[in-house]
C-alpha cells in the first residue's frame, strides 16, 4: 500500500524511540496507513483533520477522530434548509476526496428532509477566476438561488469575490458556508469580507473563557498539542476522559468526538453576528441553553435577525424564474377531446398556441401566482413521451417517478358508460305486484262487490229510502263506482266502503313507489357479458390499466380517439365489431353524457386514480404554488363558467349528482303503458259491442233472461212465506200492487224491444221506454183515485 510522506520518519521513530501514540493523519490515505499501524503496534492514532473518514470504530479501535463528524454538519444545513422553505440548493465544492465525502453526506441528509440537490460543481484547488466566472454566470440563469459552499479558504474566498462581480450576492440570493470556511473567518481580507455581506454559516460552537481568550492573546491561532500516551493502557483511559477544554468539552463516543453544538452565524460588516445554533438532538434554538422544550425543531423562527445579500431582511425564496428565460410548458397534441387542450400551430410563424379548459385553468392559475412568469407552448405526441417544463395529464403513480405533480384540477376516477337501455316491456305496470298479490287484489274486488250488492239490496227489501239513481245508472259491482254519487245508502255498506278505500290506498302507494324504483334505480343495473367489446381512450393508460387491474382481456378492447368515435362504436355494438361498454376517466365521459345525454349512461363503481395536473420536474419548485393556485380557481367561483365555456351549458363538475344522474329525465311511451290500454281498449269495445250492435244485444238478453228466471225463482219463495203474514189492510194494498204489476206486464210483452230488464238482488227491475212509463203512471193515477 502506498505510505504517507511521514510514513518512514513513523516506522523510523517507532523502532528507536518510546513511543506511546501519534497524532497528525491529514487524508484519506493517510488515515487508512496510521489505522492499519495503530492496530499493529497497539497505539493510539489521534486525528484532529479527519472528519470525512469511512473507516470504522469496530474495526480499527486505536484510530480516533478529536474532530465533530461532516456527516452531523450535513444534518444540521439540511435542517436549517427545510426551517427556511426551500426545497432545492446548489452546492458548490471542492473537487477532492474530502469534498467528495462531504457532498455525499449532504446528498443522504437532504433526501431525508426530501431537499433536492438541483446542480452539484466541483472546482479543482487550482480553479482559475475565469473559470469560477463561468460556471457562477451559468447558475446565474437557473431558478435555484440558494447556494451552499464548501471547500478550502484560499478557493472559496476567491469564489465569493467572483460572485459579487457576477451579481448573485444580491437581494434574493442565500449562500451559507460551512465549517470549511467557517473557521477562517478571521484570516479574510476586507474586499473578502465586503463580498460575502449576508452569508450564513455553521461552525462547531465554542463557549468563551479566560483560559481561551488567555491562549488566543499568547499565541494568536491554536497549536497541534503535545499528548503522552500509554499504549493501549492510555486508548482505554482515553475513551473514557472528559474534560472542558479551550475548544469545549472533550469526550469520545465509539472513537469520535461527541458531536457539539453549531453555531449558526451572519456575516455583517466586519465581523460575525450569531443567529441561532443546532444541536443534533433539539435542532434550531436561538439559545443554547435555553429551556422549555426538548422537541427537535426545524423552525427558522428561532432565528435571530438575518441580513441577507444586498442588506435585505426578507428571507429569499430559494429559486426564481430568470428575467431573461421563459416557463416551456408542454401540451399534448391529440386527435380527440379537444375540449380539453386544442392545440394551434400558425404555418407561418410555426408558433404553438392551445385553448380548452386544460389551458384555461392553466391561465387562471398564473393570475393567482404570487409572482410573474413569462411562458411559452410547445406541442408534443402525448402517445410518446412525457416532456418539457410543465405539462397536462393524468397523475398516475408509474409517471410520478419522473415528475412531480400539482394538485389536480379535475375529478378523479374511471368510472364504466354504458347504453341507456330500458329493459321495460307492454306489461311494465304489473310487474310491481307479484301474480298472487294481483290474484288477491281481483278476487277482493269481486267479493267487495258482491258484500255491498247484498247490503244494498238489504236496505231496499226493507222498504228504506232507495237510491235515485237506480232506474237512471247501471248498478256495478266494483265498489269505486258504487261511491259515485253517493250511490251506497246503507251505514254497514258506507263503512265497509271506507275500510276497503283504505287498504286500496295502502295498495296505490306501494304500486306507485315500486314502480318508480322499476322506472329508475333498476336503470343502474348492468350485467357485463363476456361478449362484449370494450372502448377505452387510444395512447391512454386505460388500456393497461384494464388489463391489469381489471384483468380483462386485451381481445375485448377496442380503442376511441373522440366523443364521436365512442358513440358511433356504442351505436354498432358488438356484434357489428363495435363495442357495449366504455371505461375511461371521468372528466372525459361526463364531457360525453353531456353531448348524448340520455342515451348512455354510468353504472358500476369508481376506481380511482389520480386525476388531471400540471407535471413539473422533480423537484420543481413551482409544484407549492401552483398547487395552492389550483385549489383557489377550482373552489373559486369562475369554475362553472370556465367549465359550461369549454364543455358547454349545464355542465357543472360541483353538481354532486351530475356524475350518476343523466340531465334530462328519461320519459316513459306510450309503448311502456301499452298493455293496461290494451285492457282498457278490450273492456271499452266489449262494452260497445254488447249494447250498440244486434249480435250483442241478443246475446246480452238471453244471459239477462236466464239469470233472471234464477233469481225469481228465489224470490218467489221468499215473498210467498212473506205474503202470508200480510193483514186484510194490506191485502188491498197487494191488490193495487199486484194491478200495477199486471199493467207492466201487458205493455212489456207488447213492446218488448223498449224493454230493458234488469236484475239486482231480489228485486226485478224494468227499464222501461216512453210510451210504456206514460201508460203505467196512467194506471196508477186512476188506482189511486178509486182508492181515495
Amino acid at each position: 500500500m502506498p505510505l504517507s510522506p511521514y510514513g518512514d520518519d513513523v516506522l523510523e521513530l517507532l523502532q528507536h524511540e518510546e513511543v506511546y501514540g501519534i497524532v497528525g493523519p491529514q487524508d484519506s490515505i493517510e488515515e487508512t496507513f496510521f489505522a492499519e499501524l495503530g492496530e499493529k503496534v497497539h497505539m493510539p492514532m489521534i486525528s484532529f483533520t479527519a472528519r470525512t473518514s469511512t473507516l470504522s470504530y469496530k474495526e480499527d479501535r486505536y484510530f480516533v477522530r478529536a474532530t465533530p463528524d461532516d456527516a452531523i454538519q450535513a444534518q444540521a444545513l439540511a435542517t436549517i434548509c427545510q426551517g427556511f422553505g426551500w426545497h432545492e440548493v446548489v452546492v458548490l465544492y471542492e473537487d477532492t476526496a474530502y469534498g467528495n465525502q462531504f457532498l455525499s453526506y449532504m446528498n443522504n441528509a437532504f433526501q431525508e428532509v426530501e431537499i433536492r440537490l438541483a446542480y452539484m460543481i466541483a472546482f479543482p484547488r487550482s480553479a482559475e477566476d475565469s473559470h469560477l466566472l463561468q460556471e457562477l454566470d451559468k447558475l446565474r440563469t437557473k431558478q435555484t438561488r440558494v447556494f451552499i459552499v464548501h471547500m478550502n479558504p484560499y478557493l472559496g474566498f476567491r469564489l465569493f469575490n467572483v460572485a459579487k462581480q457576477v451579481g448573485v450576492m444580491s437581494e434574493g440570493f442565500a449562500w451559507i458556508i460551512t465549517d470549511s470556511l467557517s473557521n477562517f473567518m478571521n484570516s479574510m481580507d476586507s474586499v473578502t469580507r465586503d463580498s460575502m455581506q449576508g452569508v450564513l454559516g455553521t461552525k462547531p460552537y465554542i463557549s468563551r473563557s479566560k483560559d481561551l481568550e488567555s491562549f488566543q492573546e499568547r499565541n494568536g491561532k491554536d497549536k497541534r498539542l503535545r499528548i503522552s500516551t500509554f499504549g493501549p493502557q492510555f486508548l482505554d483511559e482515553l475513551s473514557r476522559t472528559k474534560f472542558r477544554g479551550l475548544s469545549g468539552d472533550f469526550e469520545l463516543v465509539d472513537g469520535k468526538l461527541k458531536q457539539p453544538a453549531f453555531q449558526i452565524f451572519n456575516v455583517i460588516g466586519n465581523g460575525e453576528k450569531s443567529v441561532g445554533y443546532w444541536t443534533q438532538d433539539r435542532g434550531i434554538t436561538k439559545e443554547l441553553n435555553s429551556t422549555g422544550t426538548t422537541m427537535y425543531s426545524t423552525s427558522t423562527k428561532e432565528l435571530k435577525s438575518i441580513t441577507w445579500p444586498g442588506d435585505s431582511v426578507i428571507r429569499p425564496k430559494g429559486w426564481a424564474i430568470p428575467a431573461t428565460g421563459k416557463l416551456r410548458v408542454g401540451i399534448p397534441w391529440k386527435h380527440g377531446f379537444t375540449e380539453f387542450v386544442d392545440v394551434i400551430i400558425d404555418p407561418a410563424t410555426k408558433h404553438t398556441n392551445a385553448n380548452g379548459f386544460s389551458i384555461d385553468i392553466f391561465l387562471a392559475t398564473l393570475e393567482l401566482l404570487p409572482f410573474p412568469i413569462n411562458y411559452e407552448f410547445f406541442h408534443y405526441n402525448d402517445t410518446k413521451i412525457l416532456i418539457g417544463a410543465t405539462t397536462t395529464c393524468c397523475m398516475r403513480y408509474h409517471r410520478a417517478a419522473y415528475v412531480d405533480f400539482s394538485l389536480p384540477y379535475s375529478e378523479s376516477g374511471v368510472i364504466l358508460v354504458v347504453k341507456n337501455k330500458k329493459s321495460f316491456d307492454m306489461w311494465i305496470f304489473v310487474k310491481p305486484l307479484r301474480w298472487d298479490l294481483w290474484l288477491a287484489i281481483i278476487v277482493a274486488c269481486f267479493l267487495m262487490g258482491i258484500v255491498l250488492h247484498i247490503l244494498e239490496h238489504r236496505v231496499t227489501s226493507k222498504g228504506t229510502d232507495s237510491l235515485s239513481t237506480n232506474k237512471e245508472r247501471p248498478r256495478m259491482f266494483f265498489p269505486l263506482v258504487l261511491l259515485v254519487g253517493n250511490m251506497v245508502s246503507n251505514n254497514w255498506s258506507f263503512f265497509v266502503l271506507v275500510v276497503w278505500l283504505f287498504m286500496a290506498f295502502i295498495l296505490m302507494q306501494s304500486y306507485t313507489a315500486n314502480l318508480s324504483a322499476i322506472l329508475t334505480v333498476d336503470q343502474l343495473k348492468f350485467a357485463f357479458s363476456d361478449n362484449y367489446h370494450i372502448g377505452c381512450q387510444e395512447g391512454s393508460f386505460m388500456k393497461e390499466f384494464l388489463i391489469e387491474q381489471l384483468h380483462i382481456s386485451a381481445s375485448r378492447l377496442r380503442t376511441c380517439s373522440s366523443a364521436e368515435d365512442y358513440h358511433n362504436a356504442m351505436s354498432l355494438g358488438s356484434k357489428n365489431e363495435g363495442i357495449d361498454a366504455i371505461f375511461d376517466e371521468i372528466p372525459y365521459m361526463k364531457l360525453f353524457l353531456n353531448k348524448y345525454d340520455s342515451q348512455y349512461k354510468m353504472v358500476g363503481p369508481t376506481y380511482r386514480t389520480g386525476g388531471f395536473g400540471f407535471a413539473f420536474p422533480r423537484g420543481s419548485p413551482l409544484v407549492s404554488h401552483f398547487s395552492k393556485a389550483i385549489m383557489d380557481v377550482t373552489q373559486g367561483p369562475n369554475m362553472t363558467s370556465i367549465e359550461q365555456e369549454n364543455f358547454g351549458p349545464g355542465y357543472s363538475s360541483q353538481d354532486p349528482l351530475s356524475s350518476t344522474i343523466s340531465q334530462q329525465t328519461s320519459s316513459l311511451t306510450l309503448y311502456d303503458f301499452a298493455g293496461l290500454f290494451l285492457i282498457i281498449g278490450s273492456v271499452t269495445v266489449f262494452a260497445l259491442f254488447c249494447s250498440e250492435t244486434v249480435i250483442g244485444r241478443t246475446v246480452t238478453e238471453k244471459a239477462e233472461n236466464f239469470i233472471s228466471n234464477c233469481l225469481h225463482s228465489k224470490t218467489s219463495q221468499g215473498n210467498s212465506m212473506e205474503n202470508a203474514s200480510v193483514d186484510d189492510g194490506d191485502l188491498g194494498q197487494g191488490i193495487e200492487d199486484e194491478e200495477i204489476h199486471e199493467a207492466v206486464q201487458d205493455n212489456v210483452s207488447n213492446s218488448r224491444e223498449d224493454t230493458d230488464v234488469r236484475v239486482v238482488g231480489e228485486v226485478e227491475l224494468h227499464e222501461i221506454g216512453p210510451s210504456i212509463a206514460q201508460n203505467l203512471r196512467m194506471r196508477t193515477e186512476s188506482i189511486e183515485d178509486r182508492n181515495s
